[in-house]
C-alpha cells in the first residue's frame, strides 16, 4: 500500500490556484491522478476544455463551476462532474479560500481559449 503524506505532495501554481499533486505518473500511478486544489478568494478561473473526465469534491468553502455554459455553486461535500470534452471554468467569488479534491485519469489535457493546449505537471 502506498501512502502519500501531505508534506510530500508537490505544489504547482497556475492562474491564482495551487494544485497539490498526490497521485500522478511522476509518483508511480499508471491510471489515475489526484490533487488537492486551493482556490484563492476572488479568483476567476480560466475557461478550458478538458480531454478527460474530472471529479471535484469541494472540501472547504464554495466554488462556482461552469460546465458547458451552465454555472452552479458547489458547496462543501458536493461534487462537480466534468465530462470529457466539456468547457469548464472554476471561480471562487467568496471572500474566503476554497479547496477541492480532484481526480482524473492519466493523459488529461486542457485546451485554453486561444486554442493552445497544456498538459499540467500534476497529471504527468
Amino acid at each position: 500500500m502506498s501512502v502519500v503524506r501531505e508534506r510530500d505532495a508537490v505544489a504547482h501554481r497556475l492562474h491564482g490556484s495551487t494544485f497539490h499533486s498526490f497521485v500522478a505518473p511522476s509518483s508511480g500511478s499508471a491510471e489515475l491522478c489526484a490533487w488537492r486544489l486551493e482556490v484563492a478568494p476572488g479568483t476567476t478561473g480560466v475557461p478550458h476544455r478538458v480531454s478527460r473526465e474530472e471529479v471535484l469534491l469541494v472540501l472547504t468553502g464554495e466554488l462556482t463551476a461552469t460546465i458547458d455554459g451552465a454555472a452552479t455553486t458547489v458547496r462543501r461535500g458536493e461534487v462537480a462532474f466534468v465530462p470529457a470534452g466539456a468547457r469548464f471554468a472554476l471561480d471562487n467569488t467568496a471572500d474566503a479560500p476554497a479547496t477541492a479534491w480532484v481526480t482524473t485519469s492519466v493523459g488529461l489535457e486542457a485546451t485554453l481559449p486561444d486554442g493552445s493546449s497544456i498538459s499540467p505537471p500534476w497529471v504527468r
